[in-house]
């Protein structure tokens, strides 16, 4: 039996006008996974954890079967994990995105345009880095590049400020959220390093959003994950293209495979991912694969319905589609499990905690019924798989953890 987990980031929203009052799940044309609904269970599952941020370390880490109120010590941690950064135990690690302010304003009275500063390359964005750190001298602090915009500090010995999460605010003026000291200072030294850096002259140039600007958030100490395998009895690899799923990954012991070309955006190698998987279940005799994309959210941050809609028809027709076809070819039995980790919906641009909807596949059944997969059937289904902790267990049929 070979089991996957097709998790679609951010993917779960609201009714939208423009959609004839449907959301972009229920939109878009997912034939894959309307037929595997048809032949599996809808439902939904609360995969955020009361009182806590819906955010997708503590969704990830739930759906993946960690309770986060036991095993959740940070956002930035886990990506620290993916990058390789060694943590002490009295070190804390924050997320710095390099970000999209206006430019014309006093610094307070800036607007935040972009998390992701245009989902900048990996290749641009280490330039920036490189060189805002050339005028932060402060031996506390050391700083590491990650994937896109994505990038991470490690404070020695220092303490885990909760400071405001950007793609939170999006189109707002940043004074409100601004940090203290030593943070602000880092953020407005940057500014000034960036705002006329070559780069993002040529950025504005070609109409691109200019990534202008540190924002640091997510802040924690290093994090103990229980080994997968171990837990679950399950060899398993974790394929994404950010480092927190990543980060994950390797907390957990799972193989973390790198898919050449897999960004986190929308124009990611979908397809790579999917063979990735199916590589690793049917040639390298691993028994789960967790394909995560992260498009969907993105482009809900990004409050575009178009965007959206093209990224779920990209997860069901170049990823789902194809992991299903290596399975059903190969004659092995599994079990597909396939769900968002929170909502982001368009109206907001930002993460909500309500349930989302999941479909659990098995191809040892056949049962033709008449549903399909988006939010609305899933909560006429009846089925509600209760916390999220609880998903991995019932995809990988473990009546006791």
């Amino acid at each position: 039996m070979k089991y996957v987990l097709v998790l679609g980031d951010g993917m779960a929203d609201e009714p939208i006008e423009s959609l004839q009052g449907m959301t972009p799940l229920e939109y878009a044309k997912t034939p894959v996974m309307d037929e595997l609904a048809g032949r599996g269970e809808i439902g939904i599952v609360h995969t955020i954890p009361d009182g806590m941020k819906p955010g997708s370390d503590t969704a990830n880490l739930s759906v993946l079967g960690y309770d986060p109120k036991r095993f959740y010590s940070g956002r930035s941690p886990l990506e620290a994990l993916s990058i390789g950064v060694p943590m002490k135990d009295t070190d804390i690690s924050y997320r710095v995105n390099i970000v999209t302010l206006t430019d014309d304003e006093p610094f307070g009275a800036k607007t935040i345009v972009d998390h992701s500063s245009g989902e900048i390359y990996t290749e641009d964005s280490a330039i920036l880095l490189k060189a805002v750190l050339e005028e932060l001298t402060d031996p506390r602090f050391s700083f590491y590049p990650g994937t896109s915009y994505r990038h991470c500090m490690i404070w020695d010995a220092g303490e885990a400020v909760e400071l405001s999460q950007p793609h939170d605010h999006l189109g707002e003026v940043i004074g409100p959220y601004l940090p203290e000291e030593p943070f602000l200072g880092m953020m407005k030294k940057s500014y000034e390093v960036l705002k006329n850096h070559p780069l993002n002259k040529d950025r504005i140039a070609k109409g691109l959003n200019p990534a202008n600007c540190f924002w640091f958030w997510g802040a924690g100490r290093k994090p103990q994950l229980e080994s997968f395998e171990k837990k679950f009895g399950k060899r398993g690899v974790m394929i994404s293209a950010v480092d927190l799923l990543k980060g994950i990954g390797v907390g957990s012991g799972m193989k973390v495979i790198k898919v050449e070309g897999a960004t986190g955006g929308l124009n990611t190698n979908y397809e790579g991912k999917a063979e990735a998987a199916a590589n690793a279940l049917l040639k390298d005799g691993y028994d789960f694969a967790y394909i995560h994309v992260e498009a969907p959210d993105e482009m809900g941050h990004q409050g575009s319905v178009e965007k959206k809609v093209k990224s779920i028809e990209n997860l069901d027709g170049r990823v789902i589609r194809v992991v299903k076809e290596a399975l059903d070819q190969s004659g092995e039995d599994y079990r597909m499990l396939i769900l968002p980790d929170h909502p982001t919906p368009i109206r907001v641009r930002t993460h909500t905690s309500d349930p989302v909807p999941y479909l659990l596949y098995d191809s040892r059944k056949g049962v033709r019924r008449s549903w399909k997969y988006n939010e609305q059937e899933a909560l006429l289904s009846g089925n509600d798989a209760g916390k999220g902790p609880a998903m991995m267990p019932k995809l990988l049929e473990i009546t006791e953890n």
